[in-house]
């Protein structure tokens, strides 16, 4: 059977949520996924004086463990405008992964938040992507037949590019409805790549 990684850093819950959302999507698609996330870089007393979330239930990946998965989706906040260091960090350690050409041909997508509309979501996107595409990766988007991303009536993220959510500079906005559908989408539609391709 097949099987997807939702793979996500998260410091204040935002992209966790977005994370357990895409995976039920995947899921609901009928093919088998895990969520696990990359370790934090923070010192745990810096990290709680600053308020991050380090109660998270995902297990911590090892970079080893990719090959072991059909798709690969990859989600981090923004820090400004690019992937945060504790991603960057772990993908820093695929080397022997890309030497071996370990990942071509798996399918990858990604997915973000930021704290304003206009805080980085694509560029983050793309900073994110590179890494799959270095892999060998067959990248897909949010296509466009997810109609939430058109809205215009509220704050709302998502883009062709990937699932994303808007957080409020002080973090005090949660994923909505439509940003969460966005995300289940997501997770359906690599699942469905998955199944073809495989």
């Amino acid at each position: 059977m097949s099987k997807i990684l939702v793979l996500y850093y998260s410091s204040y819950g935002h992209v966790e949520t977005m994370a357990h959302n895409i995976a039920e999507g995947v899921r609901a698609a009928g093919v088998d996924v895990v969520v696990k996330r990359v370790p934090e870089l923070v010192p745990e007393d810096a990290a709680r004086a600053n308020h991050f979330k380090l109660e998270q239930e995902a297990p911590v990946a090892s970079p080893d463990e990719l090959v072991e998965y059909d798709g690969i989706i990859v989600g981090a906040p923004t820090r400004f405008g690019r992937l945060p260091a504790q991603m960057a960090n772990f993908w820093d350690q695929t080397g022997g992964l890309w030497a071996n050409g370990q990942l071509i041909g798996k399918v990858g997508a990604v997915f973000t938040s930021t704290a304003t509309q206009h805080g980085g979501q694509e560029t983050t996107l793309y900073s994110l992507m590179s890494n799959l595409l270095h892999h060998g990766m067959v990248i897909s988007g949010l296509p466009y037949s997810f109609q939430g991303q058109m809205r215009n009536d509220e704050v709302v993220g998502g883009s062709p590019y990937g699932a994303t959510t808007v957080a409020n500079g002080d973090g005090s906005r949660q994923p909505s409805e439509t940003e969460l559908e966005g995300a289940r989408f997501l997770g359906g539609h690599v699942a469905g790549l998955v199944k073809k391709l495989a």
